[in-house]
């Protein structure tokens, strides 16, 4: 046998009798005061989650003989929370400049280790999993396929690359001098045209996105379009939509402007992110064909606070933006909207992505139905529904704990200190 076939037999057999003696998968149990499990109205007393091999094993009911009992006192247990709209591939700060700075100046792999630290913050916060609707060099999936692979840790990703957009949108970004900065084509999301909306779908999907991401509207953080502007034609939005729904990927459309929205809506988007100056009518369509509503409200909290702080043109749209969110999610909340939980963390800091839910609540949803959003509400929008966003039996173990009752007071959520990811513990700090 040649030394290098004898080595790696050698190894082959080392690895099955190691794998032989594993001793069996413990049996965790979790209790608390209460549970809320992601479907209901209300939390239950007391809460109890058996956790074997990474999934649900049941809920309720007394503790199997010889498990491991985590007893986490004047708490309700949750599903993990789900944040559907997040760029951990970036965090702006008070500084416009330097933020614009960094990004030029930044190697990618230099910014995939901010993007690492973005990630664990979330998770630590109770976000077990998010979708990332945009970043850039694929510093994002890059990101995601090292925490898919043990390396990096932070919570589950789904994906979308580049988001897509015309040129000058507000995916194209800053108006460099042509002659200093090569344009964006279909590869980067920059497409004009229904075939090149195509074409820039399907790069997206070739380089591993999980979701598709489109500009149809106008944005806040962009120095060269207005906030509310369509900037894609029917026939474009329809090819994107298609394509991606063959492909078997969802559709989240970036819109602040209610006649973008209808284009987005038309053509059979899953979700309308921001919604910033949705009218009533608008709503109710949404209502009517069961598309998800992603609001963002701690976005547009952020930077019209911050607007100051920005260049004039973009302080405009952000006041703007800031002004009309708030009445706009009461309508939706008063038409029954499809609502799902999303920050847009990354123009906000990571880690804090809990301040939604005193928004939403703020703004009409009530506790529970802020809860649902992040869980069943998230899972559902995500496609991800089968294994994730209740507490239900062999669903994945993805447990967080806080601190009393959340449906009574939602600012708990912003106390998270038990985190279970898979049946993996990565945070526990009982007070």
């Amino acid at each position: 046998m040649k030394r290098s076939t004898f080595a790696a037999a050698a190894v082959l057999a080392l690895a099955a009798r190691a794998f032989a003696q594993a001793p069996p998968a413990k049996t965790v149990v979790l209790k608390a005061a209460r549970m809320f499990d992601g479907k209901s109205d209300r939390a239950v007393s007391p809460g109890l989650v058996v956790v074997e091999n990474g999934r649900i094993a049941s809920v309720g009911g007394a503790a199997p003989a010889g498990a491991e009992v985590i007893d986490l006192g004047d708490a309700t247990l949750l599903p993990g929370f789900i944040d559907a709209h997040v760029h951990l591939a970036m965090e702006a700060s008070d500084n416009w400049l330097a933020d614009f700075y960094s990004r030029i100046m930044r190697f990618p792999a230099e910014q995939a280790h901010y993007a690492e630290l973005y990630a664990r913050r979330t998770l630590d916060a109770g976000f077990t999993t998010v979708r990332d609707v945009g970043s850039w060099q694929y510093v994002a999936l890059g990101l995601r396929n090292a925490i898919n692979a043990g390396i990096a840790e932070g919570p589950r990703m789904l994906v979308s690359n580049y988001a897509i957009g015309a040129t000058g949108g507000h995916t194209d970004g800053t108006p460099y001098p042509p002659d200093r900065v090569k344009e964006s084509g279909p590869r980067e999301g920059v497409c004009n045209g229904p075939e090149e909306c195509r074409a820039a779908v399907r790069y997206q999907i070739k380089y591993g996105a999980d979701v598709i991401k489109c500009m149809p509207s106008g944005g806040v953080l962009s120095l060269g379009d207005p906030v509310d502007a369509p900037e894609l034609t029917q026939e474009e939005m329809n090819a994107i939509v298609s394509e991606a729904h063959a492909w078997g990927r969802k559709v989240a459309a970036h819109c602040h402007g209610d006649a973008a929205a209808k284009i987005a809506i038309a053509a059979g988007v899953d979700s309308i992110e921001h919604g910033s100056f949705l009218k009533p009518d608008t709503l109710a369509l949404m209502k009517k064909k069961g598309t998800y509503l992603v609001p963002t409200l701690y976005a547009g909290f952020w930077v019209g606070s911050h607007a100051d702080k920005f260049p004039p043109p973009i302080a405009v749209k952000a006041r703007a933006a800031a002004a009309a969110m708030a009445a706009m999610f009461r309508e939706a909340v008063h038409q029954g909207v499809n609502v799902a939980f999303g920050t847009d963390a990354g123009v906000e800091p990571h880690g804090t992505n809990a301040q939604e839910f005193v928004l939403m609540t703020r703004d009409g949803l009530s506790a529970a139905a802020a809860l649902r959003a992040a869980t069943s509400g998230g899972a559902d929008l995500l496609g991800i529904s089968a294994d994730s966003g209740s507490l239900e039996k062999g669903k994945r173990a993805d447990i967080v704990a806080v601190p009393g009752d959340p449906t009574a007071d939602i600012a708990a959520t912003g106390k998270v200190f038990f985190v279970m990811q898979q049946g993996r513990i990565v945070k526990n700090a009982r007070p």
